[in-house]
């Protein structure tokens, strides 16, 4: 078989270049918020230039969804690390609750942003999109725990495990009581 062909070096450095203009982003989202997250800071900040820029990302808008998907999907690897191996039930949906809560509690700024744009079409229906697959993943956790409603419940989960999130971020730092509640609901 065949390896797969390597990337020119061109392609590599565009890819970098790709990469510099998230991690970028990353870095100045605690900083500024979605409102002082510019096309300027960006490029000032990965020492780029605008145009540079609008090769990669068509709008501040694909920019944004780039952020949310490199952070969630950054977040995942941390989550199946954790559940590696962990049978369906209440350990795994606990292991996998309080990866999630480290994770955005790690990257404080970033989840603040990405809550932020929200409100920007195309980034709502991505969240509502990785919602739509997390409660799949779990409801297979929810029927071994013998729930009569195991894809509501794994609904419900998702959605109070993305709020206990909401008060981490406000408090900015673990909450052990919310924890504590979260991990009832998964008993």
């Amino acid at each position: 078989m065949d390896a797969p062909p390597k990337p020119t070096m061109r392609a590599a450095a565009a890819e970098q270049t790709r990469a510099k203009l998230i991690e970028s982003g990353l870095l100045l989202a605690e900083r500024l918020g979605l409102e002082g997250l510019s096309v300027n800071a960006i490029v000032a900040e990965a020492q780029v230039s605008k145009g540079t820029f609008f090769h990669h990302f068509s709008d501040r808008t694909s920019y944004l969804l780039a952020l949310h998907r490199r952070f969630h999907d950054d977040l995942g690897e941390q989550i199946q690390a954790a559940i590696s191996g962990v049978p369906a039930g209440r350990v795994r949906l606990q292991r996998a609750a309080h990866a999630y809560l480290d994770g955005c509690l790690h990257q404080r700024g970033v989840k603040a942003l990405l809550l932020e744009s929200r409100g920007h079409r195309p980034i709502l229906d991505e969240v509502l999109e990785r919602n739509r697959r997390n409660v799949a993943l779990v409801t297979a956790d929810f029927a071994a725990l013998g729930r009569p409603h195991p894809g509501q419940s794994a609904r419900l989960w998702v959605a109070a495990t993305a709020e206990c999130a909401l008060v981490e971020l406000e408090l900015g730092h673990r909450d052990s009581a919310i924890r504590a509640a979260l991990d009832e609901f998964s008993g």
